[in-house]
């Protein structure tokens, strides 16, 4: 058994003395039995006919948490957990318009947010752990915490944060609903959404079940214009790209709940399925003039009147199926509650990508062919067991959790290449460098928690041991069958603190203290050599990085307004210690001087912190009770110091902003509302490469009726100003010529989509 398994062991001693010590050893019970349920399932009619616009919740633990309930958010038809996630503070996306996928929390890298759901970890396609937010529909959702600050009973990669998404369970409904209707897309294209939810008794417990089918459709078009160097012009331009882009595809998913008394205990089943079937087409044509203009071909070299380069379809048939089980017993034994859980999720990913591109700028013109599949499986199995108990002046929580991860990664592909009127060569499939790997990852995590009250005072403060086992199997065609196998083996100590201070009934501050930890990704650990990744410059992964570990601090204030609304305000601070940065080797590159060969290496330390303020509240106090402003405003900075100096962390936006209100009419049983969104500029810098990023700002609205207490009738509106999304790159063929400004490419990329319109229906039953 390696080291860090051992320590682990060693860390666990404590719970196995915890649960052997008679009860009378500790100072009292637990002072509540096991609670079946946190409330009374709401009924359906409930869910599908709101009665009042919903504020978020104010949450009573020690910990930063702020909690916002699928009625927060339901209004204005998120179609996923990621458009939900838009409207709450610091949530930032670096993806395509109309895409919400890869959460950025603080502004940070996906790989800095931890992801949950229902408290569990849940594996997804990134080689950084991170997992696409918008696979989880969000009709499923019963609501959504964002956790500003980590504690010890849970996993601790949560650097910028956690976003726990909780899908309904068995308590959480008394009764059914159905929701049917169509989504009208900016090229004429109407989607279906069709899903139903039902929960109710069923022999001793309580059971249920919920399916969904959504129809997914993002029509957009790109325009890239690319020089010699800036600035833009005609004198440096080089040539034109106009491009479709259409991602088109169906989700299916289902999910059920069962919870049950058995033996004096409670025993908690759930399951949670998600499958995609999407289809990505890409078409462009290159043009030689910054217009576009007449398609008609150049031929062998020559203009003849036409200024066509190149023609280009890329279409990727994507298939991904998300599965988890999980399984949960509680039972009163040995002086205080006991919690024994089983998991397993499961990722599949089958990718079918075909390139087509003809080139005319030659002497002869030649058609290049590629073909590429992408198969990835990743199997997580998950297991604790926990144990709290009440010392009188305290509550004692103990743990350890247990988390194996097997991944088996195969990417072939082939191209063939040959000139117009020649015979395809049809060349065999082979592995691509680093897309022939499976990995291994073991993890044991003891920890300790204290918690309690005090008065005015609740605190928490906890002490949490990670150990994390690593090894890489790459069987790329570049790597000596001496250098397949990498290990790496690490442990990371995580202290966490949080007190939370009622200064009245309304108002009260909290501060918390945590220390967190990022892994590094599987690709960065890989002994695989990949020619030309980042430009020219080929990328060779470290089997000797360390995990980045940060110390954070949050303290915030917030304040009751009045019965339903409040708002807060809340300052964080993360330091960050042994980033993880691409540096250049002395290897040889592929492609020759200038171009380099980059590695990931730990170099350095960095600094992240902001200020976030929310608000959600009816307007009362000016005698608006059915009337209800939401805002929030995240001001974000960092600094990091790479290779050129001073820098704020990667594709940091500067701010996020969310405004909106709802007014309700329930003297005609309706209600509108709407919704603006705008985050701030973000800017990327990588050897080889800068990127800045700015996005076009989002509105949504929505008009509601309500017909008895069972039928809801509701149209949104969203993208309606077209957003865009602007990037500028900076290309370098090598170091020197970054820090001297000597440009190998200087490229301006805008996309854009429009307005989506969604008729919904729900009718409880």
């Amino acid at each position: 058994m390696k080291k860090t398994a051992l320590f682990a062991l060693a860390a666990f001693a404590p719970l196995a003395l915890a649960v052997a010590a008679p009860a009378g050893v500790w100072a009292a019970e637990v002072d509540a039995p096991i609670a079946t349920a946190a409330e009374a399932p709401v009924t359906a009619s409930e869910v599908v006919v709101q009665a009042q616009i919903a504020y978020r919740n104010r949450t009573e633990g020690a910990a930063p948490v702020l909690d916002y309930g699928l009625d927060y958010f339901q209004r204005f038809e998120p179609l996923t957990a990621g458009d939900a996630l838009k409207r709450v503070p610091s949530v930032a996306f670096l993806s395509d318009v109309l895409e919400s996928d890869g959460v950025r929390l603080r502004g940070l890298d996906p790989g800095y947010t931890q992801i949950l759901i229902n408290g569990e970890k849940v594996p997804g396609s990134s080689v950084d752990r991170s997992f696409f937010v918008d696979r989880i529909p969000a009709e499923l959702i019963e609501r959504i915490e964002v956790v500003r600050s980590a504690s010890a009973n849970r996993s601790g990669d949560a650097v910028a944060g956690a976003l726990n998404i909780v899908l309904r369970d068995a308590y959480s409904l008394n009764g059914g609903f159905v929701r049917a209707g169509a989504l009208s897309f900016n090229d004429g294209r109407i989607r279906e959404t069709l899903g139903g939810v039902w929960g109710g008794q069923v022999g001793p417990g309580r059971l249920l079940l919920g399916a969904n089918l959504q129809g997914r459709r993002n029509p957009k078009e790109k325009t890239s214009l690319r020089y010699t160097q800036p600035p833009a012009g005609a004198a440096n331009f080089v040539n034109r790209e106009d491009q479709t882009d259409l991602r088109d595809g169906t989700d299916y998913s289902f999910n059920a709940s069962y919870k049950t008394p058995l033996a004096g205990g409670d025993l908690d089943l759930s399951a949670f399925y998600v499958k995609t079937d999407r289809t990505q087409d890409e078409r462009s044509l290159e043009y030689n003039t910054a217009t576009g203009g007449n398609p008609a071909p150049i031929v062998f070299g020559k203009t003849t009147g036409g200024n066509l380069l190149t023609v280009n379809a890329q279409i990727v048939d994507i298939e991904q199926e998300n599965t988890t089980l999980s399984g949960k017993y509680a039972h009163e034994m040995f002086g205080g509650l006991t919690k024994f859980k089983l998991g397993y999720a499961r990722f599949t990913e089958s990718d079918f990508d075909r390139e087509d591109d003809t080139d005319y700028n030659r002497a002869k013109p030649r058609n290049t062919l590629d073909r590429t599949i992408t198969d990835i499986e990743d199997n997580e199995t998950s297991a604790a067991i926990e144990h709290q108990r009440d010392l009188g002046a305290a509550k004692l929580e103990l743990g350890v959790q247990y988390q194996k991860k097997d991944r088996d990664t195969s990417i072939t592909s082939v191209r063939n290449r040959f000139n117009i009127g020649a015979v395809n060569p049809n060349n065999p499939f082979v592995p691509v460098e680093g897309g022939l790997n499976t990995v291994e990852e073991t993890r044991i995590d003891p920890y300790a928690m204290l918690s309690g009250k005090s008065g005015p005072l609740k605190w928490e403060a906890g002490l949490r041991y990670e150990t994390t086992d690593v090894s890489i199997e790459d069987r790329s065609p570049s790597v000596a069958a001496a250098d397949r196998d990498s290990d790496t083996d690490y442990a990371v100590l995580l202290p966490s603190a949080h007190l939370r201070w009622s200064l009245s009934s309304s108002d009260r501050i909290s501060a918390s203290v945590a220390r967190t930890v990022r892994r590094p990704g599987f690709d960065q650990l890989s002994p695989a050599r990949l020619n030309e990744e980042y430009g020219d410059n080929d990328f060779v992964g470290n089997p000797d990085l360390k995990p980045e570990k940060a110390w954070g601090l949050d303290v915030g204030y917030e304040r009751r307004l009045g019965a339903r609304g409040v708002a807060g305000v809340n300052v964080f601070y993360r330091d960050v210690t042994d980033l993880i940065e691409l540096a250049s080797t002395n290897l040889v590159p592929s492609a020759g001087a200038p171009a380099q060969v980059l590695q990931p290496r730990n170099v350095g330390d960095g600094g992240v912190w902001g200020v976030e303020f929310d608000l959600s509240t009816p307007l009362t106090v000016i005698g608006l009770e059915n009337t209800g402003v939401f805002f929030n405003y995240s001001w974000l900075d960092s600094d990091i110091d790479d290779t050129f100096g001073s820098r704020r962390f990667n594709d940091q936006s500067k701010y996020v902003l969310n405004v909106g209100f709802i007014q309700d009419l329930p003297e005609v049983g309706g209600a509108f509302g709407a919704s603006y969104r705008k985050q701030g500029e973000a800017y990327g810098r990588l050897i080889g490469e800068e990127v800045t990023t700015t996005y076009g700002a989002d509105l949504e609205i929505f008009v509601e009726k309500r017909i008895g207490d069972r039928f809801t009738l509701r149209l949104t509106g969203s993208n309606l100003l077209n957003a865009k999304k602007k990037e500028t790159f900076d290309k370098f063929d090598s170091t020197a010529d970054q820090r001297a400004r000597k440009y190998a490419e200087y490229e301006l990329e805008q996309e854009e989509a429009g307005p989506v319109y969604q008729l919904i229906a729900r009718l409880a039953f």
